[in-house]
């Protein structure tokens, strides 16, 4: 599906490294008649994906929910520009694999939950044997021009996780959610993400746009809320709990403090809101060539040449929807969709029912593009064809680690939640915020892993050594939609639409004049559009 028109709709109803991975050959075992059940078959014997030991042991009646398998993409950071093509394939088949795996168990989940030892021959014992065969291509691809990673076949092995927030499943509920842990992203330099969010003008409602290092405290959650959506999208997602009152949030946003030589001033760009109805399940930046390569539907304003198979030609001479012309880069996030049984046209295609995204598309009321500056100094331009990247798709199974996602109400937008969608009161409209990495490692405009070239400043306000500051892009998308749980962003299948796996994505086409413009009105603590 390569580009979908429709008319616009706004409702008002750390992980181990790869060298400690290694196959742990569990079986999974009944133990009697109300005793336990060990699920995770041939799971990592390190630290697993998702922050927990190798092998849990579950009770008998607890729920699986999803697979749960290494990422491979997060475990090659170091992959030689020659084999990345070829890389990038296999990875994105790593990732189809994924999710035919997933639709594999999904159709057999009671039987599953009555006979675990189907899970490992008609699920994971399958995608165990395609995964090894794509690990070792991936070897052979970097081998002919580099070293062969070590230990790479230790991520070949998946297992079967409950989601702990599901009605059911006894134990944790999601941290209450306060974002499932210390809201920092770690690209390696262990830094804290989101520093300048909300630095700058207003940024609508409220003046507190921003993460801190406490995401979001609710401990009041489905308030309210109807019991039979519990199952979201047809058992796929996402479920009450996964929702949390944002009035029973503490304010958590701290903004660095400014210094002297600080650059205070903002660029804003207007790109509209996707009226056009721009939308495709690819990503040019995670898996380029590959159609599908997201496996769920992205929204995007800004050029419009973006798809799968978009060179810098390409987006260099695309069409854009930004009022100032010279402003061609490429912004595109998760679609947002109303879970009320309203399917759009996309509901047998790839990364829409397909890959179990279903419900009404939600075409926002307000999208803020706002570039800011560093609270300790002056920034730097960006390089053209600039890639980044910001929270993590995947974050259910991977863990927080780089989880970027942060979600709020307009009117309550100093209370920030990482894990949750909020549900908020009469009048006030959902809030996706995204700030973007702001330091650069001066050299690359994308990385094998598309993280390590770009990090977060450090809690100080400076850059990470070997890293210069440039303008941070800071994203506000605001949605009319009815209060409550009832929506959802568009998610990998076998991450049941989760919000701390809301992400976007950036790739800067300014030409290079206005760059120049854009870095002289945040170093002169200007406000430019």
């Amino acid at each position: 599906m390569r580009h979908t028109a429709r008319t616009p709709r706004t409702s008002r109803k750390k992980r181990s490294s790869l060298a400690n991975r290694a196959i742990a050959a569990s079986a999974a075992l009944i133990l009697g008649g109300g005793g336990l059940v060990a699920v995770n078959v041939y799971a990592s014997a390190g630290e697993g994906p998702s922050g927990s030991p190798p092998t849990r042991t579950q009770s008998v009646g607890r729920q699986m929910s999803t697979i749960d398998c290494p990422d491979a993409g997060n475990e090659l950071p170091d992959v030689p520009e020659q084999a990345r093509p070829e890389v990038d394939r296999e990875l994105a088949a790593m990732d189809t694999q994924i999710t035919d795996a997933y639709q594999q168990f999904a159709d057999r989940k009671e039987q599953i939950s009555q006979d675990p030892g189907l899970a490992e021959n008609a699920v994971l014992g399958p995608l165990r044997n395609k995964r090894t065969a794509s690990l070792d291509r991936i070897g052979i691809a970097i081998e002919r021009v580099g070293q062969r990673p070590a230990g790479i076949e230790g991520l070949a092995g998946c297992s079967l996780r409950a989601d702990d927030s599901a009605p059911g499943n006894p134990g944790d509920t999601g941290d209450g959610g306060n974002g499932g842990g210390n809201g920092g992203q770690d690209d390696g330099q262990g830094q804290d993400q989101g520093q300048n969010q909300g630095q700058g003008d207003d940024q609508g409602q409220g003046d507190n746009q921003g993460q801190g290092d406490d995401q979001g405290q609710g401990d009041d959650q489905g308030n309210g809320q109807d019991p039979g959506q519990d199952q979201g999208q047809g058992g796929n997602g996402p479920e009450a709990s996964d929702f949390a009152d944002i009035q029973s949030v503490q304010p958590n946003v701290d903004r660095p403090r400014q210094r002297r030589g600080s650059s205070r001033g903002t660029f804003t760009t207007d790109c509209g809101r996707n009226e056009n109805g721009k939308f495709n399940p690819d990503n040019v930046i995670v898996a380029p060539g590959v159609s599908n390569g997201a496996h769920h539907m992205h929204d995007y304003i800004g050029n419009q040449a973006n798809d799968a198979f978009a060179s810098d030609d390409d987006l260099a001479n695309g069409a854009t929807t930004c009022r100032n012309q010279g402003d061609r880069s490429t912004y595109y996030w998760p679609v947002l969709r109303l879970q009320n049984g309203q399917d759009e046209a996309d509901v047998n295609a790839d990364g829409g029912g397909k890959d179990q995204n279903t419900g009404e598309i939600q075409t926002p009321s307000q999208v803020t593009l706002k570039f800011v500056g560093s609270p300790v100094g002056k920034v730097t331009a960006m390089p053209r064809f600039l890639r980044i990247i910001t929270g993590d798709a995947k974050a259910f199974t991977n863990g927080d680690a780089n989880a970027n996602a942060s979600w709020s109400c307009t009117g309550f937008e100093n209370r920030q939640l990482k894990d949750k969608y909020p549900i908020c009161p009469e009048g006030s409209q959902v809030v996706r915020t995204f700030a973007f990495q702001n330091c650069w490692d001066g050299q690359n405009t994308d990385s094998a892993n598309h993280r390590t070239h770009v990090a977060f400043a450090q809690p100080d306000g400076r850059c990470p050594n070997g890293f210069r500051a440039v303008p941070q892009l800071v994203q506000r998308i605001v949605y009319d939609v009815p209060p409550g749980p009832g929506f959802a962003v568009d998610s990998f299948p076998e991450q049941l639409h989760k919000p701390i796996t809301d992400h976007g994505d950036f790739i800067n086409v300014f030409d290079k004049q206005l760059m120049k413009k854009v870095v002289r009105c945040i170093n002169d603590g200007r406000r430019c559009r």
